[in-house]
């Protein structure tokens, strides 16, 4: 489905709300979504200050939200993307190009980001930033696209800033094309098939793979659609609400933030990339989208994150139940890992493949089924009652992290596991109260 199509499939159900009075893209659209982030509704802007299109923002900020975007139950999300990744990995889908593509219906020659409705975000923010577009590169050296999501300022009518974080395929991209002194060509695409999105942060697809096959998977088996650029040889995505054709520029850095990050901090101010724009399409009336830097990206990042440590672990470790990326640890710094360990020492073996199968991270705690992955305080529970953190704890220091954790240096940093396993012997100790479960409907309460 395309992404006006989510969204009106959500609305059918009453979970979207329409902002009707007109808002300031500059932080005051933000401050209103802000107060409705976490909720099982998400927001359409209807009027936006100087702005002509409407922006939806929150439709990851809440589980049990995605989970109707996708016909399942909220706890099932992550099932969902694993089982696609493994469609993908056994007989990937390849996307097809298409004429007459909706996303081509108005051609704006001569490219104004001004026109567009980009919003700045928090407080500090050095400016409007595109916060959750699909970028589309191919590798130039073997043609194979690449689909991920990077923050984007918009620093002139035909400019934008952005960062790309150390190890992501499409800085491989660029490096290779910088070394050749040629220009990387992408599209930025804004209002996307939730499908879409979903393949563009899964971790764990090879340089070599188009990752484009998962969001196939999770469509049944439908191809992606792409349409033909006007100005650069890589595609967009023809279902989106608005493409942005660009080259990123050789041995060129220009400005770009502060930017209210994920972590809950401010990302400093530095010289990074640049996108040089060159076309922007969009449909006639598109319905623009926006993400606030928080739950959506715990959300998001988490649902495909905890797919990819479940199946990666499952396979090396017996008795793992669950995984959970808490929002306690922004999403992808940290897990909780849920299993019944098959012998003794297994926590720890369960802390070194997730560490494996999540890079980003820094840190894992193991608990047993009795622990309510999804509740902070029974976690911290186990912490400080399972967890002797001489023998217990593993450490690695100097290992790579994720950089946008300010706890490392530029992404160098220590991982750290907690193994809160019940050990052989300490059952009666760790055995949790329990009270009689009564049904409060057959009593009368004043």
């Amino acid at each position: 489905m395309d992404f006006r199509t989510a969204v009106r499939k959500l609305g059918e159900k009453g979970l979207v709300l329409h902002v009707k009075t007109e808002v300031d893209p500059v932080h005051e659209l933000a401050g209103v979504a802000k107060k409705f982030e976490g909720q099982k509704k998400m927001l359409v802007f209807d009027k936006v200050k100087g702005r002509r299109f409407p922006v939806a923002a929150g439709m990851w900020w809440n589980r049990e939200l995605v989970g109707e975007i996708f016909g399942v139950a909220a706890k099932e999300v992550p099932g969902l993307f694993a089982s696609a990744g493994k469609k993908f990995a056994e007989s990937p889908v390849a996307p097809v190009v298409v004429e007459d593509a909706p996303c081509q219906e108005v051609v704006m020659e001569k490219p104004d980001l001004g026109l567009l409705t980009v919003p700045t975000l928090a407080l500090l923010d050095g400016g409007p930033y595109f916060s959750n577009c699909v970028v589309i590169a191919r590798d130039p050296d073997t043609g194979v696209r690449n689909t991920s999501i990077h923050r984007l300022m918009v620093s002139g009518k035909d400019r934008i800033a952005m960062l790309m974080d150390v190890g992501r395929h499409l800085r491989s991209y660029y490096e290779r094309a910088e070394a050749k002194g040629q220009p990387l060509e992408i599209t930025i695409n804004n209002g996307v098939d939730p499908a879409v999105y979903v393949c563009a942060t899964y971790p764990g697809t090879s340089i070599s793979d188009d990752e484009l096959g998962v969001a196939s998977a999770l469509n049944g088996g439908a191809p992606v659609r792409l349409s033909k650029s006007r100005t650069v040889a890589v595609e967009g995505l023809a279902d989106a609400e608005v493409v942005i054709e660009g080259k990123m520029l050789p041995r060129v850095r220009e400005p770009e933030g502060p930017f209210g990050e994920v972590s809950g901090y401010y990302a400093k101010k530095d010289d990074r990339w640049v996108v040089d724009v060159s076309c922007i399409t969009h449909r006639k009336d598109p319905l623009m989208s926006t993400l606030l830097p928080g739950k959506e990206v715990w959300n998001s990042v988490g649902c495909t994150g905890e797919a990819a440590i479940l199946a990666q672990v499952s396979k090396m470790v017996g008795g793992v139940k669950n995984v959970y990326l808490s929002h306690g640890n922004c999403g992808f710094f940290g897990c909780v890992i849920q299993m019944e360990p098959t012998r003794p020492g297994m926590g720890k073996n369960a802390i070194a493949a997730a560490f494996a199968a999540f890079p980003p991270m820094s840190m894992v705690t193991v608990v047993n089924s009795d622990v309510d992955i999804f509740d902070a305080e029974d976690v911290m529970r186990a912490i400080t009652t399972r967890c002797d953190p001489l023998k217990d704890m593993v450490i690695i220091p100097h290992a790579a992290c994720h950089e946008l954790n300010p706890a490392t240096d530029n992404g160098c940093g220590t991982k750290y596991g907690f193994d809160c396993l019940i050990k052989p012997g300490m059952e009666d100790r760790c055995e949790k109260v329990a009270f009689k479960d009564v049904d409060l409907s057959r009593y009368e309460i004043v």
